[in-house]
């Protein structure tokens, strides 16, 4: 976030988060999570984005989740390089940022609450990754850091 926040004015940053906001605009209606049931996968996304919008997180949050992931696959010395893998790890921190329903009725200690978390599994993951590699793809190229040479062993 401070590195972002360090380069808010970088072309590539501000393109970042202004498609990030715009999937959060484009998502639709909000759908609470105990109403999930029975919709497809895209839809089930597309409800993750709009719980997004609603619990107003910043855009840039998401797009440091994804910068986050590519840190960690790149100084990982056995890292799984599959862009699916990725992918739906970005997917797992961003789906846990728009939390779940949560309703109360009545008051004291006679109040009745509910607190439902939608599961975040396999294709809903996958939309949710590949939305957000297409919204962060320019500016993970654009601030690409060149591979490391492994030092070389002394041969004696």
């Amino acid at each position: 976030m401070s590195w972002l926040e360090a380069n808010r004015s970088d072309t590539y940053v501000a393109n970042a988060v202004d498609r990030v906001a715009t999937l959060l605009r484009a998502s639709g209606t909000h759908v609470e999570a105990f109403r999930l049931r029975g919709l497809s996968p895209q839809d089930r996304a597309k409800a993750a984005w709009a719980r997004l919008r609603k619990a107003a997180v910043d855009p840039r949050r998401v797009v440091a989740a994804w910068l986050t992931i590519e840190m960690v696959i790149r100084d990982d010395p056995q890292a799984d390089l599959k862009a699916e893998f990725k992918r739906v790890q970005a997917a797992k921190l961003v789906h846990r940022m728009a939390s779940g329903t949560h309703k109360k009725w009545g008051e004291g200690a006679s109040a009745t609450e509910l607190h439902v978390y939608p599961r975040s599994r396999g294709r809903v993951l996958r939309h949710i990754g590949d939305a957000l590699e297409e919204a962060v793809e320019l500016l993970v190229e654009k601030h690409r850091l060149p591979a490391l040479a492994l030092p070389q062993k002394d041969t004696l």
